[in-house]
């Protein structure tokens, strides 16, 4: 199928959006469908979910979802103060109607040596009523980028969402720039017409704007909060300090031409200490990587002489078909494919964005694409203490920097290169499938093994 930019970017919370929003809005679904019999509720999770999902705040995301809310509609604040009622009263609105009684340390089940078979992040909902019968029951996949897929969805082979009848189809790369060339149009320009033709017009724009402006009020929030990081490792969140040597250095800025990649470090930095200390993020395409496109994004808007909202918008279309790709056809999950799956794809998306926002020719655009994700295949998903901080934060600043990189390079060149970004692609779900299963957000191997987490 053919993704729409905005189920690429979605506006949620922190830290993750495989165990945080997924869990929450399969928890919310869950929860609506429930009557008044409903006495008390079960939840069982599996494989990646119940190895990391301690530190993830899976847990606390199912106590929201439970009581109704959705990762797009809730205040993390307000999420923060319901999870901490809940856990001190031992109950809870069930979908924000009638109060059960919940216990997160007994009701919650952790199968840490268990996988179901259709992906790693699995969670198994159960309702139960006063005589201990069971009233509804629900198996639901956290499948990365916060989307939700149940197994009546699965068995059908259908999407997650309602299909949508959308002007230009893609399955592929070569696809993507088949339609380019048949319409004589840009990347984004694919992208928009079929935003718009879910959407409408005025929406797209509007979703769009809301995309942006959530991204830079990350940003601004990051730059501006300090103190340490929740879960136990201890991290300073960097970027006030950061931001602060830079105010201080700036009139000798230019007397350092790579000064501006410290701006951008500084802007991956913030977004993914915000994302780790659970604030409002946007999936880039994942939380994990969420620091990456808004970096590479102000880059642009801050240092790019052409910069124009038509640029960024386009940067955002290009980036969503480049990630669309991706999902469709390896996967943006670090429990299923390692890191590749979320900084990897970021970079990639990314570096292609900002490369339509410079005005590249669709041959440059996947060039850059290409690039982005080839420098990044086999990186592994291995968080010290199942926490999204080491080393998920600096890996961001990292993955923006070579974002950039990967554009400039592209658009150095007329186009024309020896790999594909198809190739790239099924290359980057191979080195997946062939990946250690420890090296899949489970922290049993690498860093997570090597590095003492407390």
């Amino acid at each position: 199928m053919t993704h729409c930019v905005f189920d690429l970017f979605k506006i949620g919370v922190g830290p993750s959006s495989s165990h945080t929003m997924g869990p929450m809005s399969a928890a919310a679904q869950f929860a609506d469908g429930l009557d008044a019999r409903v006495h008390r509720v079960a939840v069982h999770l599996y494989g990646s979910l119940a190895l990391t999902g301690m530190g993830h705040a899976t847990d606390s995301a199912l106590i929201t979802g439970l009581s109704g809310w959705t990762p797009d509609r809730v205040d993390p604040d307000d999420a923060a103060a319901l999870v901490a009622a809940v856990r001190a009263e031992q109950r809870l609105r069930i979908a924000g109607r009638h109060p059960i009684a919940f216990d997160a340390a007994t009701d919650i089940h952790w199968h840490q040596r268990q996988r179901l078979s259709f992906h790693s992040n699995a969670m198994r909902f159960e309702a139960f009523d006063s005589d201990g019968g069971l009233l509804a029951e629900r198996i639901a996949y956290s499948i990365g980028g916060g989307a939700v897929v149940g197994e009546a969805e699965i068995a059908a082979n259908a999407p997650p969402g309602p299909l949508v009848d959308v002007p230009h189809r893609f399955g592929s790369g070569a696809d993507l720039l088949e339609l380019a060339h048949a319409h004589r149009c840009s990347i984004a320009s694919l992208a928009r017409a079929n935003a718009v033709a879910e959407h409408g017009e005025a929406d797209t724009h509007a979703r769009l704007d809301a995309i942006r402006a959530a991204m830079a009020a990350c940003i601004d929030r990051g730059v501006r909060s300090g103190g340490i990081l929740p879960g136990g490792l201890n991290v300073v969140r960097r970027a006030p300090r950061i931001h602060a040597k830079l105010i201080a250095r700036q009139e000798r800025a230019l007397a350092d031409p790579l000064s501006v990649l410290d701006w951008v470090n500084l802007w991956a930095l913030a977004v993914n200490e915000e994302n780790a200390a659970g604030g409002r993020v946007v999936t880039a395409p994942t939380n994990g990587a969420a620091g990456i496109i808004p970096a590479v994004l102000r880059y642009y808007e801050r240092f790019a002489p052409m910069a124009s909202d038509a640029g960024a918008e386009d940067f955002l279309l290009t980036a969503a078909a480049i990630g669309s790709l991706f999902k469709d056809n390896a996967s943006i999950s670090g429990a299923e494919v390692g890191c590749q799956g979320e900084v990897g794809v970021a970079c990639s998306m990314a570096a292609a964005g900002l490369a339509a926002a410079f005005g590249g020719t669709p041959e440059q655009i996947e060039n850059a694409a290409e690039i982005g994700m080839e420098h990044n295949l086999g990186l592994t998903c291995d968080p010290v203490g199942g926490l999204v901080q080491v080393p998920c934060i600096e890996r961001n600043a990292v993955g923006a920097v070579k974002a950039i990189e990967a554009a400039r390079l592209a658009l150095l060149g007329d186009g024309t290169h020896r790999v594909s970004l198809d190739q790239v692609i099924e290359t980057m779900r191979r080195t997946g499938l062939d990946m250690g299963e420890k090296y899949k957000e489970t922290s049993l191997g690498g860093l997570a093994v090597n590095v003492v987490a407390c």
